[in-house]
């Protein structure tokens, strides 16, 4: 890659995926470590949403919208209150209304009066629902081709390695 310029981030490579610059950040800064982080984190975005369209893989084998099959993996884990599953989304209850009628129109999910306070409806997933939401984890769970392909299983093996030192909060 490019060596950064004074300020930003020089990077002219078609995986960069646009901006070089962070969203709204103005210029980066000068630390080395700062740099050279962006930098992997970008090939990382890129790697995950730029080589592989998933979403659009998840929607053609699903016949959902891919914010309706994501609902559907967040209930196949637990049922959850529309008011809890909304929030998980980080949308508004409304929109959450809508999809989960469309979901249960399918068959997908059904609701029922939640035990602790009957004002609340649980939805969970049905069995075709579980399904459905499987083949939606199985394909956003396939590594990316380009990965498999340009990576042997020793480099794997470290990129694995290196990757599991951070922690995630």
């Amino acid at each position: 890659m490019n060596s950064p310029a004074r300020g930003r981030i020089a990077d002219s490579s078609p995986a960069s995926a646009g901006s070089t610059e962070p969203a709204g950040a103005g210029a980066v800064p000068d630390d080395p470590a700062y740099v050279a982080a962006y930098r992997a984190f970008a090939a990382m975005r890129n790697l995950v949403l730029g080589s592989d369209d998933r979403r659009r893989e998840v929607a053609d084998a699903t016949g959902l919208s891919f914010s309706r099959s994501r609902a559907l993996r967040r209930l196949a884990r637990k049922p959850m209150r529309m008011t809890e599953l909304a929030a998980e989304m980080a949308t508004d209850k409304p929109y959450t209304t809508l999809i989960v009628d469309d979901l249960e129109r399918r068959g997908l999910v059904v609701r029922t009066v939640s035990p602790q306070d009957r004002r609340a409806k649980v939805v969970s997933v049905t069995d075709a629902g579980r399904e459905m939401a499987d083949l939606a984890t199985r394909i956003l769970s396939r590594p990316p081709t380009a990965l498999r392909e340009a990576l042997s299983v020793e480099e794997l093996a470290v990129l694995e390695q290196l990757l599991s030192k951070i922690e995630i909060r």
